[in-house]
């Protein structure tokens, strides 16, 4: 059985040219760049190639990018290591949306047991946050806002440029987790205003284990790993040079990806979409259809359970998701469909397909065929069947 492989959002296919990067860097480059002779100068020199591709691709500076093991841990370093920085000042508080990633919500419960008070901004039914929304939990007292750029699970894109003008109206440094959007759509840490974004290795076909966040010069920030002076004091611990030398060379192929757009996958997904929604009963697209990445869609099934219908897929060959992979294996409903208002039902009968390098019209067609079955046969064992007057999308 030849598989399918929709599920990008959760981790992508290591690209050739990032395998033969690292190979190479794991068998030639095993110096540590902290040290003077050649050997160490050599590695700082892969760093420095990898920083100046990764900053590229986001419109930054090489100094000012960090490198870490990925999203969740760029994550951490910028709430923690903002919210410590101003541990003396009268800034307390700290405002997210309530769809961001776990790595997001889970540190801002965590901080909220330490003294630090917290506000999650709800979205409307497209999945976006509203400005005014924003300007109402946004005080004085706020020290960061972080909001995601494009959300793992349904693809939306989130206004950026507007919401972060009101972080900055009110004093507040404004944090972005771009994983899901950089190297899908160009970003610009200057375009945005932001003052500090995340991103991972894995998600745009470079290797697990290692992330990035950029930072803002004249961004305070307290290191969260301490030890050496590397990173620029900004988070300690000898680099892992072959994991980094892949992430630059994917940073570079993904940089030249955006900057030539092909609409290849997004063509795939609305083939896909258009098929689900006209030939699956019951069937409901989640997010708004034109503000979201081009590889994202996220669709309801009325009657059946995400669960039983990812493993049936499964069974055919056929790999999707219910959500984030860091939520993987738990039964909750979806907190970024509940945040949008939606019935308990429908936050826990969604999928994601999440399309990407590789995928092909035949593998579209595929699902397709296999989906209109598969639906109908789990309604038959579960005994349900789609509500009257559900419509075929939203």
């Amino acid at each position: 059985m030849t598989r399918i492989y929709f599920d990008h959002n959760a981790t992508t296919p290591v690209a050739a040219e990032v395998a033969d990067a690292m190979g190479a860097a794991l068998h030639t480059v095993f110096g540590n760049p902290s040290s003077v002779h050649g050997h160490g100068q050599q590695a700082k020199t892969a760093l420095d190639t990898a920083r100046a591709a990764v900053a590229h691709l986001i419109g930054g500076e090489p100094t000012e990018v960090v490198f870490t093991s990925g999203g969740s841990e760029s994550d951490n370093l910028a709430i923690r290591g903002v919210a410590e920085s101003l541990v003396s000042s009268r800034r307390r508080h700290l405002v997210a949306s309530a769809i961001e990633h776990e790595a997001v919500l889970q540190t801002l419960k965590a901080l909220s047991k330490h003294g630090w008070t917290t506000t999650l901004v709800g979205v409307d039914e497209s999945g976006v946050v509203p400005t005014d929304r924003l300007a109402e939990a946004v005080t004085e007292d706020t020290a960061l806002v972080s909001i995601m750029h494009a959300n793992n699970e349904i693809g939306t894109i989130q206004p950026l440029i507007e919401l972060a003008a009101v972080a900055h109206d009110r004093g507040a440094l404004f944090h972005t987790d771009a994983v899901q959007s950089v190297g899908k759509i160009p970003v610009d840490v200057t375009a945005l205003g932001v003052d500090l974004l995340s991103l991972s290795g894995h998600k745009l076909n470079g290797p697990k284990g290692v992330g990035a966040l950029w930072v803002r010069r004249g961004a305070r920030l307290r290191a969260q790993m301490t030890g050496g002076k590397q990173e620029r004091g900004r988070r300690a611990g000898t680099e892992n040079v072959p994991a980094i030398a892949g992430f630059g060379v994917a940073a570079d192929l993904a940089a030249a990806k955006v900057a030539t757009p092909d609409p290849h996958v997004a063509a795939l997904r609305d083939r896909l979409e258009s098929g689900i929604l006209s030939n699956v009963s019951g069937s409901q697209r989640n997010g708004d259809p034109r503000r979201r990445v081009g590889n994202t869609s996220n669709i309801s099934f009325d009657g059946v359970e995400a669960e039983s219908l990812l493993i049936a897929l499964d069974l055919d060959g056929v790999a999707v998701s219910t959500g984030s992979a860091c939520s993987s294996g738990t039964l909750e409903p979806s907190h970024v469909l509940r945040a949008m208002g939606f019935s308990p039902h429908r936050t826990q009968n969604s999928i994601r397909f999440s399309l990407g390098l590789g995928n092909t019209e035949a593998e579209v067609d595929r699902v397709l065929g296999l989906l209109p079955g598969i639906v109908a046969r789990l309604r038959t064992v579960s005994g349900r069947r789609p509500r009257a007057g559900v419509a075929v999308h939203s």
